[in-house]
């Protein structure tokens, strides 16, 4: 590896815009506890944008990175976690939003060790999740929006609650792929061991 190659590999742009996402998390919790719902707003609609965005990036760029492989759906995560407990503490959505969501994302993260244990990484971001994800993203600004009085917030409120709904529904559907896709690398890996002995 030549001197520099591995630093390029990280300040690529897709990846660039996976860490801005990264640092809104933080700023996004301040404006949501302190009441600044218009900023708050600016900040979740502009990390729904970037979540699309970097994913565009490293296609289009040919940038696509391991780091950005984990990078992208580690900060969407975060980022929906973040939200929702925002959300949760405002009375915006009740704690069965926050308990599915968090859930799916425990059965993913013990899903890990087991692929790590039959020699396999993460798996791929499914087409599905990305979908779920996407749904959430866009829900949550809308239920924010909810808040306001009159037919802005009578529209908002119904739009937001079906996305949120989507993005659950598909958010769970992609974990299932994720389990079913699990279950089939460690039985293919021990028909291998198996054929070996």
């Amino acid at each position: 590896m030549q001197a520099g190659q591995g630093d390029a590999a990280v300040w690529t742009v897709p990846n660039v815009v996976s860490m801005v996402r990264l640092a809104l998390v933080p700023v996004f919790a301040v404006l949501i506890v302190s009441g600044e719902d218009v900023w708050a707003l600016v900040v979740l609609a502009v990390s729904g944008a970037s979540d699309w965005l970097d994913g565009y990036l490293a296609r289009r760029l040919d940038q696509v990175t391991k780091l950005g492989q984990v990078l992208d759906p580690a900060a969407d995560r975060l980022f929906i976690l973040v939200t929702l407990v925002g959300l949760l503490w405002r009375g915006v959505v009740p704690w069965w939003v926050l308990a599915v969501v968090v859930l799916r994302d425990v059965l993913l993260a013990c899903l890990a060790p087991v692929l790590a244990r039959h020699g396999y990484g993460p798996l791929a971001v499914s087409m599905v999740g990305k979908a779920g994800t996407f749904a959430l993203l866009y829900a949550f600004p809308l239920l924010l929006l909810a808040e306001s009085p009159g037919v802005v917030g009578t529209v908002s409120h119904a739009v937001g609650w079906a996305f949120a709904w989507w993005g659950i529904g598909l958010y769970w559907l992609a974990g299932w792929h994720y389990l079913v896709q699990t279950r089939r690398l460690v039985l293919r890996e021990r028909g291998r061991a198996e054929g070996r002995g």
